[in-house]
């Protein structure tokens, strides 16, 4: 319209320019945000696996300490024929068994551990890339 003083290509190109640098300044808002979560819960993942493998561990070495004085003279007195040192083989082998599986459970949860999380990572950098060279 002929009243309609800036309603030039200038002022549609400068409003389109401003939108799309508010839309990349959120779009960078939501990534942070993003970001912060999945970092959070990778700590909250490494805090579970360091629990899980610590328990493990206090778990295998009670175990071993007060089973493998216990039990062996439990077989030794069901078994009077068997030999004292055999019994303490067979509750060793089984309590260090144990404590075993319980620190490659932990060893697997750490696994599943990524300290930096690799997508938002890289659509960070994509888009701070973008925004300080937008051709």
């Amino acid at each position: 319209m002929a009243t309609d003083i800036h309603s030039g290509p200038d002022s549609s190109v400068t409003s389109l320019v401003t939108g799309i640098v508010d839309d990349a300044r959120e779009l960078l808002k939501q990534e942070g945000a993003l970001l912060k979560a999945e970092v959070k819960e990778e700590l909250r993942k490494t805090k579970e696996a360091t629990l899980a493998m610590a328990w493990g561990i206090g778990v295998g070495i009670l175990g071993v300490l007060l089973l493998a004085l216990a039990l062996p003279l439990l077989l030794n007195w069901a078994a009077p024929e068997m030999p004292l040192w055999l019994g303490f083989g067979i509750v060793g082998a089984v309590l260090a068994t144990i404590g075993g599986v319980m620190v490659y459970t932990g060893k697997k949860r750490f696994a599943t551990v990524h300290p930096m999380p690799v997508q938002s990572v890289e659509a960070l950098k994509e888009n701070l890339t973008w925004t300080t060279n937008p051709r």
